[in-house]
């Protein structure tokens, strides 16, 4: 039997709805539906409303209680602003199973010298930040994200790869589409498959799918997949030397979903259970170098509009803050 860790959903909580709105919140919930671009039905609205003026009170009480302005650190209401705990457990239900045992391990490269900060989408390796929307794949697009710096290392053309065809295909490696998945059984999908498509002929549709992966249009083979040991400095020798890698974090806290910017200071994060994948980018340092303004740069699969237009800097060598180095891998084509 091979060792897997089965890892908690990522929830949200937030207390029942209030029965009548607050007039005071008129102009903020206006301002807030027209920058997330949301429309509803008058019935629709009422229901929505009451969710958010709930979210609005617990995030600010929130802010207020933890001192994230202080931290350089601030949640918002962002575009899930209007979602309850149960709709954010289907939306987030990445549901990470995450099996290490065939994974070709990396060794520590010993005092291989690294830069003070690094990034990789300054070199072209990355392409723009996705939206998995309501479909809990951040799996599949850490594990393109992750191919897709492989692909350009070796052609020198950055080139979107096929999310979907990763969701509709790859189950009989351990993912379960929108209810979730392993990174590592999505690169041996790609890997034994024999390629896998870019997003121009298969693109993203935010729901699962019947498999309709063509071999003639494949772009990209991978020839096996290395998992990186669980530690900072290994973390940074491989992301310098190789490319962008797939890593896992705990996200299940709320400030997580509104994170907005700054160094992630969340106290209850836990490195042992992490639960939604990221790509890892980049890292570098907020102000003068110190141990608590270094950070990893990642790339989050919500959009543009959460985070740092879809980035997230998570505490560097802070004894793998939020999980961070516990489960890093990258292909090699």
């Amino acid at each position: 039997m091979k060792p897997s860790v089965f890892l908690a959903i990522l929830c949200l909580g937030v207390a029942a709805a209030a029965p009548f709105p607050d007039y005071s919140l008129d102009a903020e919930w206006e301002k807030w539906k027209k920058s997330n671009e949301k429309a509803y039905s008058p019935e629709e609205e009422k229901q929505k409303r009451a969710v958010w003026e709930e979210n609005v009170k617990t995030f600010k009480l929130y802010n207020r209680v933890n001192g994230l302005e202080m931290n350089n650190i601030t949640v918002e209401m962002n575009e899930f602003g209007d979602m309850t705990a149960e709709e954010m457990r289907k939306l987030m239900n990445d549901g990470l199973v995450l099996t290490l045992k065939n994974g070709k391990r990396i060794q520590k490269r010993g005092n291989v010298k690294v830069p003070k900060t690094f990034d990789w989408r300054r070199e072209g390796f990355v392409t723009p930040v996705g939206n998995q929307r309501r479909c809990g794949v951040c799996w599949a697009f850490a594990v393109a994200g992750s191919i897709e710096g492989q692909l350009f290392r070796k052609t020198g053309k950055l080139t979107p790869l096929s999310v979907q065809n990763l969701v509709d295909c790859s189950k009989s490696f351990g993912t379960n589409g929108c209810k979730g998945g392993k990174p590592y059984g999505a690169f041996q999908y790609v890997k034994k498959n024999g390629g896998l498509e870019a997003e121009a002929t298969y693109p993203y549709e935010a729901k699962d799918g019947l498999c309709r992966y063509r071999r003639e249009r494949s772009v990209v083979k991978i020839n096996r997949v290395l998992v990186v040991p669980s530690n900072e400095d290994a973390l940074m020798n491989a992301l310098v030397t190789h490319g962008p890698i797939t890593v896992a974090i705990d996200a299940k806290h709320d400030s997580f979903k509104r994170y907005r910017g700054g160094i992630y200071q969340e106290p209850n994060c836990n490195s042992t259970s992490p639960n939604h994948s990221m790509l890892l980018v980049g890292y570098g340092y907020e102000g003068a170098e110190s141990e608590n303004r270094k950070y990893w740069l990642v790339k989050n699969s919500h959009g543009e509009r959460w985070g740092e237009r879809g980035y997230m800097k998570i505490p560097r060598d802070q004894n793998n803050f939020c999980g961070i180095s516990s489960y890093a891998m990258y292909p090699k084509l």
